[in-house]
């Protein structure tokens, strides 16, 4: 297993079934994303294509099921599209590129024309009004365009990466704006020494060195600080070596380094799951065998171990949005 396999896994479950693929502080939208109960921590989601159905374990307590989506066609695309501060089920649907969501507001359901089929979505939120835009990565001519229906400033659009980089959005100047951002590996594999060049909506362009170019994006903001973090995860040689995860944590410039998690079974599941204002290493662990799936993380409050069974073999963890 070569280090391309997390990033391919969870590429090739979107694929299989195409879905299969306000405040300054970066961790903030990002935990809001998937804040259902709006209790300040993430909560345990996963989407079930044998269904297509929402499972929710909210972290206030209770559970909530929702059949939304469309497996052969959608693309999860969680976010708080109507700024209550809550999370609302959200697909992208390739064919025709249009929006679908449910709003936590008041249940009324929207759709949205917006991009093409064979985009990446990036919904965030660009024009900082706490409300996550619709917005996708458009690849053509060797460039990626990045068009944006921003819920206050309206539309607009930037030319920003080269076609075969991943893309890879976040708050790196701590302004409450995501920031157009990509990550590009070297050599004539990819696989050689990686670089983060970003547009940043208040600080302008910036490029990092960090990471391999086979390395699977994770943003978050780890350290706190408001800003979104540069950091990814590695696999390694087998099935069963350990993930490692690399942040270079925005507030000092160190190298935060994480063994956590299985090469062969876990999807990264990154979020702040104790409400701490911190990004929390995390992953999901589909055993394989029919058996629950169960959520592991490192609460970065108490460096403790958080164990949450939810889910089932074959299901896809709702925070793996996030990874690129």
């Amino acid at each position: 297993m070569n280090n391309l396999t997390l990033s391919g896994k969870i590429s090739a479950f979107f694929a299989c079934f195409l879905l299969l693929v306000v405040s300054a502080s970066a961790q903030v939208s990002l935990r809001t994303a998937l804040d259902y109960d709006k209790d300040g921590k993430a909560d345990y989601s996963v989407f079930r294509p044998s269904n297509n159905t929402w499972y929710i374990l909210n972290s206030a307590g209770g559970v909530t099921f929702v059949p939304f989506g469309n497996s052969t066609e959608d693309i999860l695309t969680p976010g708080d599209y109507d700024g209550d501060g809550k999370s609302d089920i959200s697909v992208f649907r390739d064919p025709n590129g249009a929006w679908y969501r449910l709003n936590s507001s008041n249940g009324a359901f929207s759709a949205v024309q917006f991009g093409a089929s064979g985009d990446d979505t990036v919904a965030r939120d660009y024009d900082g009004d706490g409300r996550t835009d619709q917005a996708v990565a458009r690849r053509s001519n060797g460039k990626i365009t990045w068009y944006v229906l921003g819920s206050t400033r309206g539309f607009f659009s930037a030319e920003f990466g080269n076609s075969g980089d991943f893309v890879a959005p976040g708050d790196y100047d701590g302004d409450g704006k995501f920031d157009f951002a990509v990550y590009r590996g070297s050599g004539a594999d990819g696989n050689g020494q990686a670089t983060f060049f970003v547009l940043r909506s208040r600080d302008g362009f910036t490029s990092v060195p960090f990471g391999l170019g086979n390395d699977a994006i994770v943003p978050g903001d780890y350290d706190g600080d408001g800003k979104t973090d540069y950091a990814v995860v590695r696999e390694g040689a087998t099935r069963t070596s350990n993930l490692v995860w690399y942040v270079l944590k925005s507030s000092d410039n160190n190298l935060l380094a994480e063994s956590f998690g299985v090469s062969g079974t876990d999807y990264t599941a990154q979020n702040d799951y104790d409400g701490d204002g911190k990004t929390d290493v995390a992953v999901w662990r589909d055993f394989g065998d029919g058996s629950n799936g169960v959520f592991y993380y490192i609460r970065t409050s108490n460096r403790s171990l958080g164990v949450v069974p939810w889910g089932s073999s074959n299901d896809l963890p709702v925070a793996s949005y996030d990874t690129h």
